[in-house]
């Protein structure tokens, strides 16, 4: 435990009855964490909602000793504001709350919100011309209810100074350890991060959900061993007539089933699959470009640089710029078998 090296940072989490439960409990881990891990003073985390007492979850958990709003401290530095269904949205959404952002935006380092939580910014009109997302269930609602915002609908989270939004539910954990790595750097982080088992700390350009888990969703189950196992090593030859014995099938059969139970052809989901893998490997690694090309399945760097500026709209050396983190250990980078 290192010694404190500021004032305590007071973290407000809003909830409702109908809160996303995770949305409340993610971010008050993080952050309890942090006192763990580093200044043990750093921050006082408390629970709040609308009128104080008690927060029934949509889960049914109930979480006990919440503050009311209008009973906080004017000393805030970071708000963060629960998603929850669209009942308990609506309902959450009243004037008092919305009066009460719109004040509090004036004064607190920090406004964001959790999941579903930015449409409950939205109404209050703070994000207005600002940069945020939410969870991929809810984009088409904030853009109907509230076409000011710029939505940036596949991100994990968007800052965009004061506000911090967050897409869906555990994605509120990675948005809140990027605000601890901001006030107590990486190490923390990083710590936090393997104490609760994360894969990655994943950066906030990522997106919500991977081409994989997005077609094995639509596809049936004849399909959705071959799709996993594709996501899992798009390395090989991938081409229609090796997959298509893969999945006992033939070429013909294959392409049409693929495409229409996955709405795209084959060629393209492996070339997704290996962008993902791309992703994470610039993501987490510090490898020569040719070796996240060989190791994401592509036959070159030229053939890497076509798929990024493709599906990305970058090319790799940018991505890893605005996204790269390379791990604190040292070495390669990435494991050998990534």
């Amino acid at each position: 435990m290192g010694e404190p090296s500021h004032a305590t940072r007071k973290v407000v989490l809003v909830g409702y009855p109908g809160a996303q439960s995770l949305d409340l409990v993610g971010p008050l881990e993080v952050f309890s964490m942090s006192n763990r891990f580093g200044d043990p003073e750093g921050y006082e985390v408390i629970l709040a909602s609308p009128d104080g007492g008690t927060i029934v979850c949509n889960s049914g958990l109930q979480l006990a000793g919440a503050t009311a709003l209008a009973d906080l401290p004017e000393d805030l530095d970071t708000i963060l504001v629960a998603g929850g269904n669209e009942d308990a949205l609506r309902r959450a959404a009243e004037a008092r709350v919305l009066d009460w952002l719109i004040g509090r935006a004036e004064t607190t380092r920090r406004l964001g919100s959790v999941c579903s939580g930015a449409l409950i910014l939205a109404a209050s009109g703070v994000l207005d011309g600002r940069r945020a997302t939410t969870h991929w269930g809810y984009c088409d609602e904030m853009r109907s209810f509230r076409p000011a915002v710029r939505l940036e609908p596949d991100a994990i989270f968007v800052a965009d100074p004061p506000f911090y939004t967050s897409a869906g539910v555990t994605a509120g954990i990675d948005l809140c350890l990027s605000l601890v790595e901001a006030d107590h750097g990486p190490k923390v982080a990083l710590a936090i991060a393997r104490n609760l088992v994360l894969f990655m700390r994943r950066p906030g350009g990522q997106t919500q959900y991977s081409a994989g888990l997005n077609v094995q969703t639509a596809a049936t189950p004849r399909l959705r061993q071959l799709i996993a196992d594709v996501t899992a090593d798009p390395t090989g030859d991938l081409s229609v007539p090796r997959l298509a014995d893969r999945a006992a099938m033939s070429e013909r059969t294959f392409s049409r089933v693929f495409q229409k139970e996955t709405g795209m052809g084959s060629a393209s989901f492996v070339e997704l699959a290996r962008v993902d893998r791309a992703k994470a490997l610039l993501e987490t690694s510090d490898w020569t470009l040719a070796r996240v090309a060989e190791r994401a399945g592509f036959g070159s760097v030229e053939a890497l640089h076509r798929a990024f500026n493709k599906r990305v709209g970058a090319t790799p050396g940018e991505y890893r710029d605005r996204f790269g983190h390379v791990p604190l250990a040292t070495g390669s980078g990435a494991p050998e078998a990534a």
